[in-house]
């Protein structure tokens, strides 16, 4: 992305729905905006930084200025894909295209010629491990990134989509690696920036005493959204976050037979529940066959589960117990034309300008290996895992300048992606 004052970002990707693959193989990919699956019309933050109306959304904290950043002007594609989207966009808008993420991020010269990176490693053919992890190559991307700057002798800003891999000790790595050479690193998804029915936004050192969230879809990749909305939410109690001591996974009756045991709270997930409009009669029981569910110690005693609805709600929610009052808020992520988006890519061009995260990117850290957790407890049989590792204790954002603060989408929010 290159500002107006001339400099520039570097976006690295990997193109959706290719029969080839092996970042070892020495091409890497860059720029990508999801076409042809269940994201057809949802501008990624690539699209974004090249489509800009949908990111200028009336809401209440919108305020008129003249925008800092402008659209990119490199990235890395392997030439054989030019009829993907990613591609015809790049071509569109004048974007040049690279071989490789050294050479993006050189952006023709021979050294670091861009003020940020836009890192999205979650497309392309690869495959699931035994533990049903992607195994999308986001630590191989990082390390390229970072040896470009360790040669340079300078980082700049970088932005990573959703978890930082598939692996804790590959996401610690990055982590560790991100400190060495100080580079300010923001990473998650839009969920924590969707519209929220009602809005709920917690003080800091709120008296939470329990929590869970309500999810649905893949357990990995929808699992970790489900994460990011319980942990957005509860990171805000009191005393911080201290990390997690443990985590299980169940699924099935073994879901129920824990909530008739106490040992997650069932009248909570009747309140997310509620607070999804769209989803059939019934109790949740009466149509998900299937459910999974999360159970999250933390190392301050503070409880969380997340529950996964296949079947019965294909929206997100939250719902906690405050000083005894259960209080409850719907997640709602447009599925036309994916606004929330819009105010993640917000977020990350404040982040690139500015150089401090919008939220603590500890968060990411924590919910990574959180999932890593709760899908090593599902194939070890759905024990539950101790998890001194994540021992991840952060503060949380004193504020979000780019948010949704209404209960559904308006003004450009509602305008297709693509069009005016």
């Amino acid at each position: 992305v290159q500002r107006v004052g001339g400099s520039q970002v570097g976006i690295v990707d990997q193109p959706p729905h290719v029969g080839w693959h092996s970042p070892l193989g020495g091409e890497d990919r860059a720029a990508e905006i999801r076409r042809g699956d269940a994201h057809a019309e949802a501008p990624k933050p690539f699209g974004q930084f090249l489509l800009r109306d949908l990111a200028d959304h009336v809401h209440p904290q919108r305020v008129a200025e003249q925008r800092q950043v402008a659209p990119p002007t490199c990235c890395a594609l392997p030439a054989r894909d030019h009829l993907l989207a990613g591609l015809v966009l790049a071509e569109e808008h004048g974007v040049p295209v690279y071989s490789s993420i050294r050479r993006a991020l050189h952006a023709g010269g021979d050294k670091l010629g861009v003020d940020a990176v836009l890192l999205i490693g979650e497309h392309g053919d690869y495959p699931w491990n035994e533990r049903g992890r992607h195994m999308y190559p986001r630590r191989y991307f990082f390390e390229q990134i970072a040896g470009v700057f360790g040669e340079s002798g300078r980082s700049v800003p970088v932005f990573n989509d959703k978890h930082f891999a598939y692996s804790f000790a590959d996401a610690q790595w990055m982590w560790d690696r991100a400190q060495e050479l100080e580079i300010p690193l923001m990473a998650g998804s839009s969920l924590p920036l969707c519209w929220r029915n009602p809005y709920v936004e917690y003080n800091k050192e709120t008296k939470v005493e329990e929590a869970l969230s309500v999810g649905y879809g893949g357990i990995e990749a929808y699992g970790y959204h489900a994460l990011e909305t319980l942990q957005c939410m509860v990171e805000r109690r009191q005393g911080g976050e201290t990390g997690v001591v443990s985590v299980q996974c169940l699924e099935g009756n073994a879901v129920w037979d824990a909530a008739d045991a106490g040992l997650w709270p069932l009248d909570l997930a009747e309140a997310a529940c509620e607070a999804i409009q769209n989803k059939p009669e019934g109790h949740m029981k009466d149509h998900c066959e299937n459910p999974a569910l999360f159970i999250v110690e933390y190392r301050d005693g503070f409880r969380g589960a997340i529950l996964m609805l296949n079947g019965y709600v294909t929206d997100l929610a939250y719902a906690a117990r405050v000083d005894g009052q259960v209080l409850a808020s719907e997640f709602y992520c447009p599925q036309t034309p994916h606004a929330h988006f819009s105010y993640l890519s917000l977020n990350i061009e404040e982040m690139f300008l500015s150089g401090i995260p919008a939220y603590p990117v500890e968060r990411t850290l924590l919910t990574t290996g959180v999932l890593e957790a709760a899908l090593d407890s599902r194939y070890q049989g759905h024990i539950r895992l101790e998890t001194p590792h994540l021992d991840v204790a952060y503060t949380s954002y004193e504020q979000i300048r780019w948010r949704p603060t209404a209960t559904r989408p308006s003004g450009a929010s509602l305008i297709p992606f693509g069009h005016e």
